[in-house]
């Protein structure tokens, strides 16, 4: 009993620490782009690294450009400091809503609250990027562009529509095939139960025709010709059996 708690011991630390070794796995993932008045809204920016084995750290900036403006104004900074808000109209209307607890931030998502009308128009996030490699550094810069669209009341797109049509179809296709299997099992389990129940009656037929036969060849009528001498010491008889039912005849010699 003892060897066996310690085997089980070790590899419950084995799976630890094979857990803690692991990391997630990072999906880019586009962000939703119509938000709807008096609302929040989650707007998506995600940056996996191509390896991430290696280590790196990023900050991430968040600019904005209103519907009609030209240009970008910053409204968003996320670096190993925390958050820190860059414009008047978004003061207490942004959280972070991306990375935690990592300064190799791949996820920049922010959440916008109360969106209003002024909120549509192009958003752009930047991840400036280091990766350190064992004898350098690497810098990189990526950038994420969401256009939003701010309506009174949520429509249903395409998409969503498309997708909910699909979900219904594969449903009922499922049971299709699922009542089609049922039937074939049923027919093929049918079938065999037939053939075993023709089989046992030709079974019993077999026996019942071998067993007459075996009774018919009980009743044998015997008759014996009268013994045969020849000048010889001793007599010898011929007898002659013939068998009703199988028409033998065996012969004995005495």
């Amino acid at each position: 009993m003892a060897a066996a708690a310690a085997h089980l011991l070790l590899l419950s630390l084995l799976c630890s620490l094979f857990v803690y070794q692991c990391h997630g796995a990072c999906a880019e993932v586009d962000s939703d782009t119509e938000a709807v008045a008096g609302k929040g809204f989650k707007l998506g920016c995600i940056s996996c690294k191509r390896r991430s084995e290696v280590d790196g750290a990023a900050t991430v900036e968040w600019y904005f450009r209103p519907k009609g403006e030209a240009d970008f104004v910053h409204i968003y900074t996320y670096n190993e400091d925390g958050p820190t808000i860059e414009h008047d109209h978004f003061v207490d209307r942004v959280d972070w809503n991306g990375s935690k607890r990592s300064n190799d931030i791949q996820d920049a998502s922010i959440y916008l609250l109360n969106v209003t009308f002024n909120d549509s128009g192009t958003y752009q996030c930047f991840f400036n990027r280091i990766l350190f490699y064992s004898f350098y550094e690497y810098n990189t810069v990526v950038s994420k562009v969401v256009h939003l669209t701010v309506v009174a009341k949520a429509t249903r797109g395409t998409a969503s529509i498309v997708s909910e049509v699909m979900m219904y179809v594969s449903i009922i296709g499922l049971q299709v095939w699922l009542l089609i299997e049922m039937i074939y099992c049923y027919r093929k389990i049918a079938a065999a139960g037939e053939e075993a129940l023709r089989e046992a009656a030709n079974a019993e037929y077999l026996a019942i025709a071998s067993e007459s036969k075996d009774n018919s060849q009980k009743h044998v009528l015997h008759f014996h010709e009268k013994p045969l001498c020849i000048n010889e010491p001793h007599c010898r008889s011929i007898y002659c059996t013939y068998s009703i039912s199988l028409s033998l005849c065996s012969h004995t010699f005495i």
